[in-house]
Parts: structure tokens; C-alpha cells; sequence
């Protein structure tokens, strides 16, 4: 299998990640399609860059590093292709498997309604991958933010995020209320806008079962199913059936339910068994404050899941200290979670931390640890020392405002 591609040439120095079944098999030297983002992206990938390639050097001796590939999408892509989403950066991220991107914007006229939205439905990445963690010394505004240590496993390509919609007032709107109200039997005003909220058996089933595979390999006690079922019956409530029919079918050797846990086991979780709970959507808002440390990966429709990642990124710094990935069966994109910040675009000020984190998680996917935890430890070691971007300056007593720049230097130093 080969790549064919119109305006980049791939390096000549790197080797392909290949699959052995579904294992990743990763050389010492793996291409990695890189996406630098638009408005403040130049500045904090060339930041992620640097220490990412620092902390590969410093962990393997110089035996490992990443050969990053340049491909474009939004502002850079529209300058040499003449559109925001070309085939080559497409084509690229599908053959090398893994990549890493800044925030895109999707400009006016685009024809594409959101950039990442139509990334993720092209090469199917359906499982929307957001941990998020706690580093000693960021503000936050709760009291015990050392408690939240959770992966979201948000469904990607389906629920009222697919984009199925007909405005108010158009002669397809108009088609749709008629035959809901008059085929239908329902009742709704026509001077309404409609969505459609698809959920399948298909989406569902793989997102979880991504979910689970992950608490297996990480080791973690429990998976959650989050969903609004007592009031969307046959698309939340169904979620969470389909979701629990996943893990009994497909994991029942390692899985049990918090009935089970309790009828059968006294409440005492068996050494090895991840317990599947299920949690209503409004009510785990609430408990991620209240009990926060009793969930570590949770599985979410689309909107949902949402929510529930920028509400657990506020308790531990927002989402400059959040990262996220969009993962299929083979492809996997890493990228950050906030928008390009156009008004600080080329001020080597914002905040690097959310990508850079995002890349920690790519680092993980290749099982290259040692590096990823060199990371994990200089961003604790840094923010403690208080050496941080203007964002978390100003919420720090007695802090040093680094550029972005700056910041990517003190977390190599602390390496």
C-alpha cells in the first residue's frame, strides 16, 4: 500500500506505523502528519514540537524521535490548495495512521459547516477522546480539584451533531412538520425549526467498545454510560441499553454491573472486574462535583458528552489544560480542544498546555510511556514554580508570565 499525494512529498527519513492485527506496530522513527492549526496554532505547535521531540530525545537516548510531516487544513490549506479540507491531508493522516493538529477555523464560504466535524465523519474517527486531569498549582474554582482523573469517551459522528436539520420557514421544513403531524399523529407548531437525533446500534456498540477496551489496557475499575434515558427513550435510553448489552456480549469475563457488584459480591469489587455503571445526564453533572472520584472512564452520546468535558475541564483550569483526540479503529487525530484565538494569533502568549498535553496523549498511543510521563512531570514541575502564560498569571499569586515560547523552554528545562 502506497499514498499518493498532489502538493506534499512525505520525509524520507521515517517509516510508516503499520498494524499487526489490531496492534499498533511502531518504528523508532514514525512519520506523524502534523496539522499547525490557524489563528494561535503556529505558535503553540511550534511549542508542542519542541517538547515533544525533547522529551523523546531525553527518554530513549536519541534511539527514538518523531519525523513530523507538515499537511495543511483551513487558512494554510486554502493558500496553497484553494480549499480548507484538501484530499492530500486526507489521504495522509488515513496512510500514517497518526496525527496531530492545532485548532482549525472553518472559513466563510468554506462550504464545509465545521472543519474538524467533517475530519472526524470522512475517516470515521467515532470515539471523541477528552482525559482530563488535575496539575498540583492551577487555579481552580473547586475545593479538591486533585480528584478529577477521568477519560471521556464522547460518540462522535451521530445524536443531534450530525447536522440533520431544516430551518424555520424553508418549503422542507415545512414538508417535515406536515408529515410528522399529519403521518405521524404529533403536534409541532409550524413555525418551528427541526433536528433529527440519530443514535444506532452501530455507533453506540463501537464507542463503548472502544471505552471498555481502554479501561482493560489502562487498568481502570469502572466504565459509566451517560445518558438522558428516562426522557429520550428510544435514542438516550437505547444508548445505554446497547451499551450494556456491549459489555455483557463482548466482556462479560471482565465486566460486571453495579447490581452485581452488590447481589453478588457484597459491594466489594473483584480483583480484575470493571464495574459498568450507568449515570442520567443531569444528575453526573452534578456528581462530578459532588463525588468526583468515583469515575474514571466514562462512555456519552454526542451533545452529551459535550457538555460533560468542557464542565470537567473547569475544575481543573479550563480547557487550555484539556486535551483531546479523535480515534477510530486504526486512524487517530490528537488535537487541541479550544478554539484559534484569532486575536492572539502570531503574540507568542496563549497558553500551549492543550496540545501539548494532546501530543502526551499521542505519545501514549505509541506506547512510547517513558516520554509522556517526562512530560506529565514537567508541566507539575513548572506550574509549580509558577511559571505559567498570561491565562493562569493572572489567577496565580506571585507567579512569572511566560510567552509561549518561554513556557515550551522552562518544561524542557524541567525535564
Amino acid at each position: 500500500m502506497t499514498v499518493s499525494l498532489d502538493k506534499i512529498t512525505p520525509p524520507t527519513d521515517g517509516v510508516r506505523i503499520t498494524f499487526d492485527g489490531d496492534r499498533l506496530v511502531v518504528p523508532d522513527n514514525p512519520i506523524i502528519p502534523v496539522i499547525e492549526g490557524d489563528g494561535i496554532g503556529p505558535d503553540i505547535m511550534k511549542a508542542t514540537r519542541r517538547v515533544l521531540d525533547a522529551a523523546v530525545e531525553k527518554s530513549y537516548g536519541g534511539k527514538k524521535r518523531i519525523v513530523w510531516f507538515d499537511v495543511y487544513a483551513g487558512d494554510s490549506a486554502l493558500e496553497k490548495y484553494g480549499e480548507v479540507l484538501p484530499k492530500d491531508t486526507i489521504e495522509a493522516i488515513s496512510y500514517y495512521y497518526v496525527a496531530l493538529k492545532g485548532p482549525l477555523t472553518t472559513p466563510v464560504g468554506g462550504g464545509i459547516r465545521s472543519l474538524n466535524v467533517a475530519m472526524r465523519q470522512i475517516m470515521n474517527l467515532y470515539s471523541c477522546v477528552r482525559p482530563v486531569r488535575y496539575f498540583r498549582g492551577v487555579p481552580s474554582p473547586v475545593k479538591a480539584p486533585e480528584k478529577m482523573n477521568i477519560v471521556i469517551y464522547r460518540e462522535n459522528t451521530e445524536d443531534v451533531y450530525a447536522g440533520i436539520e431544516w430551518q424555520q420557514g424553508t418549503e422542507d421544513v415545512k414538508k417535515v412538520i406536515n408529515f410528522l403531524n399529519n403521518e405521524m399523529g404529533k403536534n409541532i407548531r409550524m413555525d418551528s425549526g427541526i433536528g433529527i437525533k440519530p443514535i444506532s446500534i452501530h455507533a453506540t456498540k463501537q464507542l463503548v467498545r472502544a471505552a471498555i477496551k481502554y479501561a482493560i489496557k489502562r487498568h481502570k475499575t469502572s466504565v459509566t454510560l451517560v445518558h438522558k434515558g428516562n426522557i429520550m427513550k428510544f435514542t438516550e435510553g437505547a444508548f445505554k441499553d446497547w451499551g450494556y448489552e456491549v459489555a455483557r456480549q463482548e466482556f462479560g469475563d471482565v465486566t460486571i454491573t453495579e447490581d452485581e457488584l452488590w447481589e453478588k459480591y457484597d459491594g466489594k469489587q473483584p480483583e480484575g472486574k470493571i464495574v459498568m455503571k450507568d449515570r442520567i445526564a443531569d444528575s453526573m453533572l452534578q456528581q462530578i462535583l459532588t463525588r468526583t472520584d468515583e469515575y474514571e472512564v466514562v462512555a456519552l452520546p454526542n451533545l452529551n458528552g459535550d457538555y460533560l468535558s468542557d464542565a470537567c475541564a473547569a475544575q481543573v483550569g479550563g480547557l487550555g489544560m484539556a486535551p483531546g483526540a479523535n480515534i477510530g479503529d486504526k486512524i487517530a487525530l490528537f488535537e487541541a480542544t479550544h478554539g484559534t484565538a484569532p486575536k492572539y494569533a502570531n503574540k507568542d502568549m496563549v497558553n500551549p498546555t492543550s496540545v501539548i498535553l494532546s501530543g502526551v496523549m499521542m505519545l501514549e498511543h505509541l506506547e512510547w510511556e517513558k516520554a509522556a510521563q517526562m512530560v506529565y512531570t514537567a508541566i507539575e514541575k513548572t506550574i509549580d514554580q509558577k511559571r505559567v502564560t498570561y491565562d493562569l498569571h493572572r489567577l496565580m499569586d506571585g507567579a512569572t508570565k511566560l510567552k509561549t515560547s518561554e513556557y515550551g523552554s522552562a518544561l524542557i528545562e524541567n525535564m
